[in-house]
């Protein structure tokens, strides 16, 4: 009897005991009933500014990409427009021809100037990227705006399938940031990256009044300075350039500049057009009003 009753005790103590246990768990609760055994998120360290910059530039540089293949389909439209319409796409497609390359250029030269992230993935999308931007310049180094003359649509149909197959590399930007904090913190921070941001709203230069005067050349209205390739030369009536070796015939109009080679003829509306005959010579409208054109010759 006596060593029943002690295991009852013994019983009982150990129901006492898991009791104390289950009001030490309990006690781990604060208040507002949150556990504070459990372990609180670990707050993302702001993005180093490099990687801001770094994130910002892939930014403008596939937003530049997405408003060139815009650009390049729209212009394709207008070539196949006026064939429709029997005018001349000719034209029309030599100024697509000698304009695209150059614009694609730019882009890759936007690219291969950014350095590396630090990130793996990114470099990996900004190595993608420039695999595939430099296999288009190489094709488009074999095109040459004469090439209009024979089959104008065709030409430009198949430059312009060059420019939109300059899709995003997979993951792209945004997925690569839904994987690693610190590329998320940078893509919200950096303004390049902001929904609806335009390069040309920030970096367009002003036009000049078109009745107001033009910016003096260094060259002044000395064509011979252009023999080398390399001048800058106010144009106010037509004559013929030669630069590097190429003959240009130049012809300033009231909004626009038409060169004119033996096998070419480019007409460009204005500030910032650029006209290129291969790797021999490029032609940049610095400024152009009713006046004439300052132009900017050079060797690409």
């Amino acid at each position: 009897m006596v060593k029943r009753g002690s295991v009852v005790v013994v019983a009982a103590g150990l129901v006492l005991t898991l009791g104390g246990c289950g009001g030490g768990a309990d006690e781990k609760a604060d208040a507002s009933g949150n556990d504070k055994g459990s372990a609180a998120p670990t707050p993302t360290r702001p993005p180093s500014e490099e990687l801001v910059e770094w994130v910002g530039g892939m930014c403008e540089s596939t937003t530049a990409i997405k408003e060139l293949r815009t650009d390049s389909a729209t212009d394709l439209k207008e070539i196949r427009q006026a064939a429709e319409d029997d005018l001349s796409p000719e034209v029309l497609s030599v100024s697509y021809l000698s304009g695209t390359p150059s614009a694609v250029e730019d882009v890759e030269s936007d690219l291969e100037a950014l350095d590396r992230s630090g990130v793996p993935a990114a470099d990996r999308l900004l190595d993608a990227w420039l695999k595939k931007v430099n296999g288009v310049v190489t094709e488009l180094d074999g095109v040459s705006p004469s090439a209009a003359f024979d089959d104008a649509e065709g030409s430009a149909a198949g430059v312009d399938k060059l420019v939109q197959s300059l899709t995003s590399p997979r993951p792209d930007l945004l997925a690569l940031t839904k994987k690693d904090p610190q590329l998320a913190a940078a893509y919200k921070s950096a303004e390049q990256c902001a929904p609806g941001w335009k390069p040309t709203e920030e970096t367009a230069p002003a036009t000049p009044d078109p009745t107001g005067p033009l910016p003096k050349a260094a060259d002044g209205k000395n064509t011979d300075a252009c023999s080398d390739g390399a001048c800058e030369v106010l144009v106010t009536s037509p004559e013929w350039i030669t630069a590097n070796g190429v003959e240009v015939h130049v012809t300033p109009g009231d909004d626009s500049v038409t060169f004119e080679t033996p096998s070419s003829v480019m007409r460009l509306g204005g500030q910032g057009g650029v006209a290129k005959w291969g790797d021999d010579l490029k032609v940049t409208i610095v400024a152009q009003n009713k006046e004439g054109a300052v132009l900017e010759f050079t060797v690409p």
